[in-house]
């Protein structure tokens, strides 16, 4: 009997360690930024991309711990473009007091709207815990996201 396994071809793919605090931030996005744009994604989805990204490390930076080992205070950042179209979006880090979950702040409030953010530019996301590690992913479609495009169209019209 033979057994026919087909691999999925990934466009691309990333890794990096970034310092757990707002210095890393603006390198890993403009490093996602290109490889993104490099791979084929389009440009809306790229933005959307960078800006899960963003929310992603600032939420880690404020709300959990470095990830343990090593002697540095760093948090991993992966994004990768499959060959469904789907781009894929994780920090990892050392967890922190609570899981992640969105919040409803008030309209006064200076944050509490980042995984909201979050769920509507994505596909689906989620958290998973291994141990010491707690990730968090969000998967994005390859194009602009219905968000964007509406948001696009509305401030051409004015």
């Amino acid at each position: 009997m033979v057994t026919f396994v087909m691999a999925q071809h990934v466009p691309a793919s990333s890794v990096m360690a970034v310092p757990h605090g707002p210095a890393g931030v603006g390198n890993a996005r403009r490093r996602m930024r290109r490889e993104l744009a490099e791979a084929g994604a389009g440009e809306t989805a790229v933005d959307d991309a960078v800006l899960v990204l963003s929310e992603l490390l600032s939420n880690s930076c404020r709300h959990a711990r470095p990830l343990a080992g090593g002697g540095t205070s760093e948090v991993r950042a992966s994004w990768a473009l499959d060959s469904r179209g789907l781009i894929t979006v994780a920090v990892t880090d050392g967890g922190g007091p609570t899981r992640p979950l969105p919040a409803t702040p008030s309209v006064t409030a200076h944050g509490g709207r980042g995984l909201a953010i979050i769920r509507r530019l994505s596909k689906d996301w989620g958290v998973r815990d291994r141990c010491g590690e707690v990730t968090v992913w969000a998967t994005l479609p390859r194009q602009a996201s219905a968000m964007h495009v509406v948001g696009t169209a509305e401030r051409d019209a004015s």
